[in-house]
């Protein structure tokens, strides 16, 4: 049952991310590959409301193309829902309104991020009073970016990506992300890079090292300096998200043509983001690149993990 306009409902907030830095290891026993991986929440937002209903429910719309979201028992935000309800023992159902402004299967974290402000929104509207560390545990059954979802800011990740230490990033970072028509699959693109790197014979170790994020990422977020960030971005999926889509090379040639400090593929892909020197570069890059028949989103990080909003 969908409830009536008049329900009390809990609104919340979660961003979408970028990750500045990914390192892919070794697949571990798990089946998940070992990741090192440094996080930056953006201004691009999943906006979720919590009602109360009998069931189980979704319902979503936005600002990007959402033909592509599941509305069953694989959106994410439904199961974190109900992983809320298990945990708490919450007899009742949830209908949740998502809507949509990170793009869908793009790299950039949205259904993470849906997942996320669930698990908020629910403790909110139920009560239950769960503690970070108890979010944090259900945020990890969900996928490795949920956890950064619930935590925002800046933040290194280990692990699966969900093992995570805050970094300090100074001042603001201004970013243009152009989404692709078609998503890209996270499992799809992983699986691209261990045939690449089988194809090219592509050395990943010594076996004993893990990966790691490099020191002049971090060294350049807390100086707040994007050109020395600009230099050190890297992403081990964009091979295999070039591999998949080659097109993508040509936007990132474009955007960096246009005036961006360095592109690179968000995630798994097949979102594009472009670091830019300042507000006034963005929008020079966004116009450009809006020109071209492109749809460029202007955004900045960090900002906060998933809120409660008030009103």
């Amino acid at each position: 049952m969908i409830p009536l306009d008049d329900t009390p409902r809990v609104h919340v907030r979660a961003p979408g991310k970028i990750n500045l830095f990914l390192e892919v290891g070794q697949v571990m026993d798990d089946g998940y590959h070992e990741l090192a991986t440094a996080f930056q929440a953006v201004s691009l937002y999943e906006d979720v409301w919590a009602s109360e209903s009998d069931d189980f429910t979704v319902a979503v719309h936005g600002t990007v193309d959402t033909s592509g979201v599941p509305l069953d028992e694989r959106n994410l935000a439904l199961r974190a829902a109900q992983l809320v309800a298990r945990a708490t023992e919450q007899s009742g159902g949830v209908h949740l309104e998502i809507r949509k402004g990170v793009p869908v299967a793009g790299g950039m974290g949205g259904g993470s991020a849906d997942a996320a402000a669930a698990i908020v929104a629910c403790d909110a509207l139920w009560g239950t009073g769960l503690s970070t560390s108890q979010m944090h545990a259900i945020a990890a059954r969900l996928g490795a970016d949920v956890p950064f979802a619930l935590q925002g800011g800046t933040a290194v990740g280990t692990g699966r990506g969900d093992e995570l230490s805050p970094a300090l990033a100074r001042g603001r970072f201004e970013w243009v992300f152009v989404a692709d028509a078609g998503g890209l699959s996270t499992p799809q693109v992983y699986t691209e890079l261990d045939r690449h790197r089988e194809r090219h014979r592509v050395d990943i170790a010594p076996a004993v090292r893990h990966p790691l994020v490099d020191p002049d990422v971090l060294h350049a977020l807390r100086a707040g300096d994007p050109v020395r960030l600009a230099a050190v971005l890297r992403n081990d999926l964009q091979v295999a998200a070039l591999n998949l889509r080659p097109e993508l090379a040509d936007l990132l040639d474009l955007g960096e043509r246009a005036g961006a400090l360095a592109g690179i593929v968000s995630g798994s892909g097949p979102t594009v983001a472009f670091l830019c020197a300042d507000s006034a570069a963005a929008l020079d890059v966004r116009v450009a690149l809006s020109a071209t028949g492109h749809e460029a989103l202007h955004a900045h990080g960090p900002v906060p993990g998933a809120r409660v909003i008030p009103g």
